[in-house]
């Protein structure tokens, strides 16, 4: 079985190798990447040039000409990887927040699911031990309200850790979903959920990143709280 791993980058110059690293380390036995750089002021695109020369058929780059955001990063990576047929496409941030060894157990729990989510909100599952109470709770009440307006049995709607049978994502309705921030990890499985695909659950520990500046930023979270209302009418034809 192939898989096949797409990372968004946005200013990552110090990650991105310690991710690749990392992943192809793994006990994987044919695995590619597909790096979507959002043209990266700090060289972060030139970098995943440096790295698919050293692995040209491991690895794949695609440069956007500016910060188009995460959700349209994610559609063009998932459309380009299921013209090549692949079996498991993963989606993982390249900051050390997913943690990379938990590919290969998605890969097994992929055996008996659709959809395997690395999850921070099932038994076993956690966030990062440093993060004061206010921001465990903000992340908490912002899963919680997504879930509960959507009525999805998912623990963990906003988590962007995620492996999807290729053959889900060609019946997903790509064309159809806006959610350009992290609201769009919710649209996606809310509409998985609509279809009726089975999702599977694994715990993960989300860890802070070391290096480089997080993307979350007040607009962000405006358009998640807002746009999680709009999906119910969005989707009512599903």
């Amino acid at each position: 079985m192939s898989t096949a791993i797409v990372i968004p980058t946005y200013n990552e110059a110090e990650n991105l190798p310690r991710i690749i690293e990392r992943l192809f380390s793994l006990p994987i036995d044919d695995l590619r990447v597909l790096i979507m750089d959002d043209n990266s002021p700090d060289g972060t695109g030139q970098i995943a040039d440096e790295l698919a020369a050293a692995k040209p058929a491991k690895i794949q780059v695609i440069h956007r000409p500016g910060k188009r955001g995460l959700g349209t990063a994610y559609i063009t990576g998932f459309k380009e990887l299921i013209k090549t047929g692949i079996d498991f496409i993963v989606q993982m941030d390249a900051d050390f927040s997913h943690p990379p060894e938990k590919v290969v157990e998605m890969i097994e729990a992929a055996k008996g699911a659709d959809i395997v989510l690395g999850s921070r909100y099932v038994k076993g599952g956690r966030l990062d031990d440093e993060w004061p109470l206010w921001r465990k709770a903000l992340s908490s009440f912002g899963n919680t309200y997504a879930r509960t307006i959507l009525n999805c049995g998912v623990h963990d709607l906003t988590g962007g850790f995620r492996l999807w049978k290729r053959e889900v994502l060609q019946v997903m309705p790509l064309d159809r979903i806006r959610s350009n921030g992290y609201v769009f990890q919710v649209e996606m499985l809310y509409v998985a959920e609509k279809l009726g695909f089975k999702v599977v659950e694994i715990p993960i520990y989300f860890a802070e990143r070391k290096f480089g500046e997080s993307k979350m930023n007040l607009s962000i979270q405006i358009e998640a709280a807002t746009r999680v209302w709009q999906l119910r009418s969005r989707y009512r034809d599903l």
